[in-house]
């Protein structure tokens, strides 16, 4: 997320965390554009007027040198030719502040499915259904009582069903990059699901020294 506004900031990462996302934020388009340089970041949220580039000029130079992440716009202007500039530079979808914190937490969802190749809410693997839309998971229609983390994981490995996931990625996805992370973080997690996802639900297998992978079977 790239807001300037500390307050607007915190509001949505704890909205967004709450929903199991990890979320990164910085203040300037600068400091965004070198971020978004160094993650493999699912969503990019971008506020129009920032303090020193402003929104559109940050679209503009990620598109430019091929970064395809999906951009949600956010911006106090209501003028039709500013949503138009954005859009035509490749923004994904525009918001315009104030906003309810539901609009939100819904357009990250689709964007976030969109990029997954897949825009519908419902993920089934086996016994095993998730739905990104309500952050429920349910077993042989047994609900499923997940930590936020624990969701984290289980979406990142059920997306990519009988792909080996890295460790290092679902780090990045699970954890933002400033909050603090145990040397076993992720096994804990992992660990957790096994239990849960047990008897009827798919493995989750530990491909060492790589990553893991959820059965797609």
């Amino acid at each position: 997320m790239i807001e300037d506004d500390a307050a607007l900031a915190r509001s949505i990462a704890a909205l967004l965390r709450a929903g199991g996302h990890a979320v990164d934020h910085c203040a300037s388009g600068e400091e965004g554009l070198t971020l978004v340089s160094g993650e493999p970041y699912a969503l990019l949220i971008l506020d129009v007027g920032l303090p020193d580039i402003d929104g559109f000029t940050v679209l503009e130079r990620l598109r430019r040198r091929g970064e395809k992440v999906p951009v949600l716009m956010l911006t106090a202007r209501d003028a039709l030719d500013d949503r138009v500039r954005g859009l035509d530079l490749g923004a994904d979808d525009y918001l315009r502040k104030p906003f309810e914190p539901q609009e939100l937490e819904a357009r990250v969802r689709a964007l976030g499915r969109r990029r997954g190749g897949d825009p519908t809410p419902v993920v089934t693997i086996g016994a095993l259904t998730l739905n990104r839309s309500t952050g429920q998971a349910e077993v042989s229609g047994r609900a499923l009582d997940l930590r936020r983390r624990e969701w984290a994981v289980l979406d990142a490995l059920a997306t990519r069903a009988g792909q080996v996931v890295p460790r290092e990625l679902l780090l990045a996805e699970v954890f933002g990059y400033d909050e603090p992370v145990g040397p076993n973080a992720i096994e804990v997690n992992v660990t957790r699901l096994r239990s849960k996802l047990a008897p009827d639900g798919p493995q989750i297998r530990t491909v060492r020294g790589v990553g893991y992978l959820l059965d797609a079977g």
